[in-house]
């Protein structure tokens, strides 16, 4: 099973980006979204940014995230 997260871009450089969701910092490739800026919300998947995602939509995937991450510690 693959799995797509959504992250925020926090970094920009001319080998792509670093993008952080909660603790989680990672090296990631940019090439595939167009105008990527720090701030962005993008979908990660195999180190790639595959979609750019609006700030309400981002909020809500990470919520989900959390709720499931959640009823795994229980």
């Amino acid at each position: 099973m693959c799995l797509a997260v959504p992250m925020k871009i926090q970094k920009i450089d001319s080998d792509g980006g670093t993008a952080e969701y909660g603790n989680v910092q990672q090296r990631i490739n940019i090439s595939l979204v167009e105008n990527p800026a720090v701030g962005d919300y993008v979908i990660v998947h195999a180190g790639f940014a595959i979609e750019k995602l609006d700030t309400a939509e981002a909020e809500q995937r990470i919520a989900m995230f959390k709720e499931i991450e959640m009823s795994y510690q229980q």
